[in-house]
């Protein structure tokens, strides 16, 4: 389940929001070799301020991208060793992406590449109880 997440600030001349969350410790946090994607979404509103717990519904205009497990939506933390990083990047761009199916956060950037007026990052953790 996707936390909730909220938001304030978006700069005036923004003309979407992206949100892409990642996990740079990935497989083992002492020895990471990737970083998995959990989480792509693109063209929200900039008049959004939030995403719900859940994720049942998302804000206006919003497109989902590919995650790392070859879905859409989110897929929360399933580290399979040790506390891993969460990282929530929101970015605010001067452009509207349209419809580019479901790309990956790599596809993302292609077309993302200088439109990023700003950004904002929260990072969690999570780890395993066995």
């Amino acid at each position: 389940m996707s936390p909730p997440l909220a938001w304030s600030g978006v700069p005036a001349n923004a003309k979407s929001l992206v949100l892409i969350v990642d996990d740079p410790d990935a497989p083992d946090p002492k020895a990471p070799k990737m970083v998995y994607v959990h989480w792509v979404l693109y063209d929200i509103a900039p008049a959004a301020t939030g995403i719900e717990e859940g994720a049942k519904q998302m804000p206006p205009g919003a497109r989902n991208g590919m995650n790392d497990w070859k879905r859409t939506g989110y897929g929360g933390p399933c580290p399979p060793i040790g506390r891993h990083r969460y990282y929530f990047k929101l970015y605010a761009v001067d452009t509207v992406l349209g419809d580019l199916g479901t790309p990956t956060k790599r596809d993302l950037f292609v077309p993302l590449e200088g439109h990023i007026i700003e950004q904002a990052e929260l990072v969690g953790t999570y780890e395993k109880t066995r």
